[in-house]
């Protein structure tokens, strides 16, 4: 491991000055994933920036009705908090999914913003990656791909973003605050994450030396009936091979309002927005479901050994929404 330099932080204002004076410096909130990286040699700071002690952990009601999490909570605390559990049970679902409770207790909000993919060739030094290493090329595409990117990938990068708690932030239309030596700023969740494009190494539009405070989610009664589901290749904690974000609100048996994310299936969390416009308005039955899936998935451009995401994908969204239009109507 490279030598790095290590400050602990108290306030806001010094950690926004470590980072904007070192280019080559990482926050460390619970190092779940930094470290991990850091072992292998795929990340090299120069200085880690203890974020921990933040004046950033606190879950607050906006004045909206919204809610507003900082971006030191643990995971562990977000998804146990009586508000988020009421209001918005998909994403205390998506945590808990996300990984075990030891990792929970752990890891924090904005830590998990920005995990970076466990593709497998990211994470071999021996191998080239163009997120890793610009221009080196990705093997995955010719290579092992079965749990690749069959939504919004390109020729530079087939990816996935592994985390489960983005899709469902995703879904709940989050806006992502920031702070930098210029001050403050935020960002949708939507426009949070880059696009693949030609450049897969720049993974969001923060600006440099950006500090992420709070993850902040807007009144969304629609949230109360959601549900998060995540298919993984074996029953212990794993990453995603699909996952859906749901929330439904069906009047008279037509849906009055819907709101999908779909994970693993892109290098960001998936707003499926065309599904969404499909189905608004139109009946809440097993075929809708399908074929508003099928409108989404439309777009989706598969490799050799990844095809089974769109079958798996467009099955997973009809289960979940058909068990929500069930319980709606009880």
């Amino acid at each position: 491991m490279k030598e790095f330099g290590y400050e602990r932080v108290f306030d806001v204002p010094a950690a926004v000055a470590l980072l904007d004076a070192d280019p080559d410096a990482r926050c460390l909130g619970g190092g779940t994933n930094l470290v991990d990286l850091m072992k292998t040699g795929v990340e090299r700071p120069a200085r880690l920036v203890d974020v921990r002690e933040l004046p950033l952990g606190e879950i607050e009601l906006t004045p909206d009705g919204g809610l507003r999490i900082g971006a030191t909570v643990t995971n562990s605390d977000l998804a146990a908090h009586p508000d988020v559990r009421r209001r918005y049970p998909m994403l205390a679902q998506a945590v808990l999914a996300g990984a075990s409770g030891q990792l929970r207790n752990m890891a924090t909000v904005g830590g998990n913003l920005l995990q970076r993919t466990r593709c497998g060739y990211f994470t071999d030094l021996a191998k080239p990656c163009n997120k890793r290493t610009p221009g080196s090329g990705c093997p995955a595409i010719e290579g092992e791909h079965h749990n690749a990117a069959i939504l919004g990938a390109s020729a530079h990068c087939v990816a996935v973003h592994p985390s489960d708690m983005g899709v469902a932030l995703a879904a709940l239309d989050a806006v992502v605050t920031y702070e930098t030596v210029d001050g403050p700023g935020e960002l949708a969740l939507a426009e949070f994450y880059a696009p693949v494009g030609e450049t897969p190494h720049v993974e969001t539009a923060l600006p440099p030396g950006a500090l992420i405070t709070a993850v902040t989610l807007p009144p969304a009664p629609v949230a109360a009936l959601s549900r998060y589901r995540k298919v993984r290749e074996r029953a212990s904690y794993a990453f995603a091979i699909g996952s859906v974000a749901a929330a439904l609100d069906v009047r008279d048996g037509a849906v009055h309002e819907v709101r999908l994310a779909f994970g693993a299936v892109a290098s960001r969390p998936w707003r499926a927005r065309e599904a969404e416009r499909v189905l608004t308005g139109g009946p809440a039955t097993a075929e809708a479901f399908a074929a508003a899936a099928d409108a989404e998935l439309a777009a989706a451009e598969t490799l050799p050994h990844n095809g089974y995401k769109v079958t798996l994908m467009r099955n997973l969204v009809v289960a979940v929404l058909t068990e929500l239009a069930e319980e709606a109507a009880r």
